[in-house]
């Protein structure tokens, strides 16, 4: 019985994030440019310095269109 304990625990991993990994900073997503296929995640946003169109959605920075939020699927990163 060795053996299948050894294997059943090694494909037991663990779905708890550890600390100091993707997805314990508050992000919920991220914005996407269809077009550009540019990428920032929401908490990311001020860092970059993004102008906002008028309904305060953030702006592709290569090629100007509004960009498209996407909410992350689960505790990882926003990717």
């Amino acid at each position: 019985m060795g053996l299948i304990s050894t294997v059943t625990d090694a494909l037991a991993g663990s779905t708890e994030t550890a600390p100091g990994v993707a997805g314990d900073d508050g992000s919920e997503g991220a914005y996407w440019c269809d077009d550009c296929a540019v990428r920032v995640r929401d908490v990311d946003l001020d860092d970059e310095g993004l102008d906002r169109d008028a309904e305060g959605v953030p702006v592709c920075p290569d090629c100007g269109e509004s960009m498209r939020f996407e909410r992350a699927s689960g505790p990882g990163c926003a990717c």
